[in-house]
């Protein structure tokens, strides 16, 4: 049971870059109902987090991705009214990049769409989506001027 739990649970959050666009997801499940965030879900027994990762945001986005990177780890935790834990995530936050697919919400996403990197305040996004965003754009554009 992920609400109320007896423990945390592993999660993967998944920066998509396609050129200077962000991937984002407008959750359709607490926590967060209805907020746009990073596509992203619980590991699964026997995958690995890349593994992960790429079937998160293909089963939410109906999109493919390659070159997949770790970023960070965050924890999210959510008390409920009385303060007791009502989800508890270690979140394991990975960057990749768009490689094929018609975008499409589904499964954990009520709307999904590419957003210009300049253009992410706009969507209200917790400050540590926007932090690791930001950390995996740098990052991202850092390597690419290196090549």
């Amino acid at each position: 049971m992920r609400e109320y739990p007896d423990r945390p649970w592993v999660a993967i959050g998944v920066v998509v870059h396609k050129g200077d666009d962000i991937l984002l997801i407008k959750r359709a499940k607490a926590p967060n109902k209805g907020r746009w965030s990073l596509p992203g879900g619980a590991q699964h027994i026997g995958e690995t987090l890349f593994e992960g990762a790429a079937r998160e945001v293909l089963e939410e986005t109906n999109t493919d991705v390659t070159n997949l990177r770790f970023i960070d780890c965050v924890d999210s935790i959510y008390k409920d009214d009385q303060g007791k834990v009502q989800f508890h995530y270690s979140l394991i936050e990975i960057s990749c990049e768009y490689l094929s697919g018609t975008l499409h919400a589904q499964d954990d996403a009520e709307q999904a769409q590419w957003v210009s990197y300049d253009r992410l305040s706009e969507y209200d996004l917790p400050q540590n989506t926007t932090d690791i965003i930001r950390k995996s754009y740098l990052s991202r554009n850092a390597s690419l001027t290196e090549e």
